[in-house]
């Protein structure tokens, strides 16, 4: 049985870079200038697919989400 993650489908910096046809210190330096859309995973930045899609077609502000972490039982 295969179980699906809402994190399945991030795309890292190697990803948008290929994408967008950048260099991976580009997409850096965009992600920290609060100019490319990311979501933060603990001390990674990874980056949602649509979310990149509309950024290059010209829409700067795409719809914020919030994917909720899988909570393990507490024991």
């Amino acid at each position: 049985m295969s179980t699906s993650l809402p994190f399945e489908n991030l795309w890292d910096a190697r990803d948008v870079a290929r994408f967008l046809k950048v260099s991976r210190s580009w997409v850096y330096q965009k992600t920290e200038a609060g100019l490319l859309p990311c979501l933060r995973v603990g001390g990674l930045v990874r980056f949602e697919p649509e979310a990149v899609r509309a950024w290059a077609r010209g829409d700067r502000s795409p719809p914020a989400r919030i994917l909720p972490l899988p909570r393990k039982p507490i024991s």
